[in-house]
């Protein structure tokens, strides 16, 4: 009878536990979801100023407008997703070389003064993105002079410290036995890396790829700070041209923030494997 009652109440109090988690969990994902949901929602609105727009979480009618107000409001909405594409498909493709390239040599290649270096790396990682941006922005604007052109849109993120430690760290893990083999045929280190390395590591860097797109596609201050002209702006920084002094055009601006976050809806669900890969590959032993 004692050995019952220990027992008994267990499948009552695991019952409360996993139902007070689903609760949990469950206000977590509406608080997260509920922003998509309304920027959706709100840009099937008429295309009138934000003080007029009737917002409701289940608007009786849908309307198209929005959409193609926000595409005829002026002649740069193509031009505006197009350099977004420019600018993170280029920064996309740098890091993935160049910092697959830095993480093979910090990994697999000793040389003088390699743990210093990654070391202050690592450093340098820790600042936060903010403080750097004057500095660099006095360096590419005053020192340069390459203000409002792609080169000052990509320079900055030709490569960056987390995806170097990124492929570090998976490299690491590579045998060097393998390595040792491909020398003993006759292999230099450009052919170790384009003919072992890089198809060893194709987990790493499909993730490195997502992830670099993902933030270059989405950042605003940096392409804000260097462009003077909507020509050169990005989508992001073209949806400010819907905020005026008085009001907003609020619809056409959720349109237009829909539409500049397809790209990332279509990367998730597609390549959404790559995503949970990518949160425990930077944990590899090094």
């Amino acid at each position: 009878m004692a050995l019952y009652n220990a027992h008994a109440g267990k499948p009552a109090t695991r019952n409360i536990r996993n139902t007070a988690i689903f609760t949990v969990l469950l206000l977590f994902a509406v608080a997260t979801i509920f922003p998509i949901y309304f920027m959706i929602i709100s840009s099937f609105g008429e295309p009138v100023a934000a003080g007029a727009m009737d917002y409701k979480l289940f608007p009786s009618s849908f309307s198209l407008e929005s959409y193609k107000f926000f595409f005829q409001f002026n002649s740069y909405t193509w031009r505006w997703l197009l350099n977004s594409l420019i600018v993170a498909t280029s920064v996309m493709v740098t890091n993935v070389v160049f910092a697959s390239m830095a993480g093979y040599a910090f990994s697999k290649i000793k040389f003088k003064g390699r743990a210093i270096t990654f070391s202050v790396m690592l450093v340098a990682m820790m600042i936060p993105y903010q403080v750097t941006q004057v500095p660099l922005y006095i360096l590419i604007v005053n020192v340069f002079h390459i203000q409002n052109t792609y080169t000052a849109l990509i320079l900055p993120g030709l490569v960056t410290v987390y995806n170097i430690f990124l492929a570090k760290q998976f490299m690491s893990s590579i045998p060097n036995e393998i390595l040792e083999c491909a020398k003993i045929e006759g292999c230099n280190q450009f052919q170790i890396y384009f003919r072992i390395i890089m198809p060893l590591s194709k987990t790493v860097l499909a993730v490195m790829a997502i992830l670099t797109f993902m933030d270059n596609w989405n950042t605003f201050f940096w392409p804000l700070l260097v462009t003077n002209s909507m020509d050169m702006q990005t989508i992001q920084v073209g949806l400010k041209s819907f905020k005026f002094a008085n009001t907003t055009l609020f619809a056409p601006m959720m349109a237009g923030a829909t539409i500049s976050a397809l790209p990332m809806f279509i990367l998730f669900f597609s390549l959404q494997k790559y995503f949970l890969e990518g949160v425990t590959v930077g944990a590899v032993k090094g």
